[in-house]
């Protein structure tokens, strides 16, 4: 019988996961040109982005079923093709109905292709005799940072919001085309099972929200953030989260083996603290090349975070495994694709580092509750 596990499956793999991180992070350092394109302010960007996590929110569940029957290599093409031709349009959209149109679909398009290549990993590390999705979810860091750092250069040298995102369309279409011949045609399996969370595990959903939310806050205001301040020009805005990127994939590269030497109550302690003292920075310092060692601090602290409480919820005896990590999941995704929403709301009433400070402060209850969860669990 053939192996999932071959060098061309794993290849595949890998380029949908960097497909996915660079698209999504080519919309970073566009997030202050589309806000002035549309003329909305903190709030109103806020419920846009709220559009782009329905969309993504809606598409998750059907995409897993959808995977079950048809199996994922459609799915990921389908997903990948849609933010191909999606990216292009958050720059040309100059109303706020129409940006609010295309973010949905462009989150659906997201969390289509997310969930596509989470279950093609799955099928490939399944018949593998080592771990292999850390390796996976680096690449989409890998993706990430090239994602932002390509747009941030592109608007540097003078390429206006458009024209970059053409670019990045073009180079996210070039590893979707490398895929698609080397996807598993086999169908994905069941759609893996959800319940709410209860006991350790709400916990630990909690604790991954947080993290996520983060992430978010990082991708949809880190750029506005530091423009706001005076620290960048909007051309650079983008370099705060390509750092970030870069952080969180070498922390993900060598996360294993930190975990191993340390434990997960180690990481989740250091991390979290790593993570506070990012943001701290990120909003006190004057200076730019301080402000953005705040994004690498961030990136750091959080890179492994999630991957213990992906692991503590596959352990601990409160509920299966499997709805555990489904739990897990989603409430996770709840955060990175809404949190920063009300993150605009929040910064429409008070002001963004104020946002942020609040950011802080619900990281910080990693650290303090690292005792507890890992005893727990």
């Amino acid at each position: 019988m053939t192996t999932n596990n071959r060098p061309e499956t794993r290849l595949a793999t890998r380029l949908a996961f960097v497909a996915a991180g660079f698209a999504m992070a080519c919309w970073a350092p566009l997030v202050p040109f589309a806000k002035e394109n549309v003329g909305v302010d903190d709030a109103g960007l806020g419920l846009l982005l709220l559009c782009l996590g329905v969309g993504s929110i809606m598409a998750m569940p059907v995409t897993g079923w959808l995977a079950a029957q048809i199996g994922s290599k459609p799915l990921i093409m389908g997903g990948g093709i849609g933010l191909v031709l999606l990216l292009p349009l958050l720059t040309l959209t100059s109303s706020a109905l129409g940006l609010a149109v295309v973010l949905m679909l462009f989150g659906a398009s997201l969390g289509t292709l997310d969930v596509a290549m989470n279950i093609h990993a799955v099928e490939v590390e399944r018949d593998s005799a080592r771990p292999l999705m850390s390796g996976f979810h680096a690449m989409f860091s890998i993706g990430g940072f090239a994602g932002a750092a390509g747009v941030t250069v592109l608007l540097s040298l003078g390429l206006n919001p458009v024209q970059a995102t053409i670019c990045g369309s073009l180079l996210t279409l070039g590893a979707l085309l490398l895929a698609w011949p080397r996807l598993l045609a086999a169908k994905g399996g069941q759609p893996m099972p959800f319940a709410l969370p209860k006991g350790i595990v709400l916990l630990l959903s909690v604790l991954a929200g947080i993290t996520f939310l983060v992430e978010g806050a990082i991708l949809d205001w880190g750029a506005l953030l530091v423009v706001g301040k005076g620290l960048l020009d909007h051309a650079h805005g983008g370099v705060g989260y390509m750092l970030f990127a870069a952080a969180m994939t070498l922390g993900r590269l060598t996360g294993d083996r930190v975990v191993g030497r340390f434990g997960g109550r180690q990481v989740l302690i250091v991390g979290g603290a790593v993570g506070v003292l990012g943001i701290v920075i990120l909003l006190v310092s004057p200076h730019p090349v301080t402000a953005l060692l705040g994004f690498v601090l961030i990136g750091l602290g959080a890179s492994n975070i999630v991957p213990v409480l992906f692991s503590l919820a596959g352990r601990q005896r409160a509920m299966s495994p499997a709805m555990a990590v489904a739990a897990v999941t989603t409430v996770g995704y709840a955060g990175i694709l809404i949190g920063p929403a009300a993150l605009g709301l929040i910064s429409h009433h008070l002001s963004l580092p104020i946002a942020f400070g609040l950011l802080a402060v619900l990281l910080a209850v990693i650290p303090a509750s690292a005792h507890l969860t890992t005893r727990q669990a």
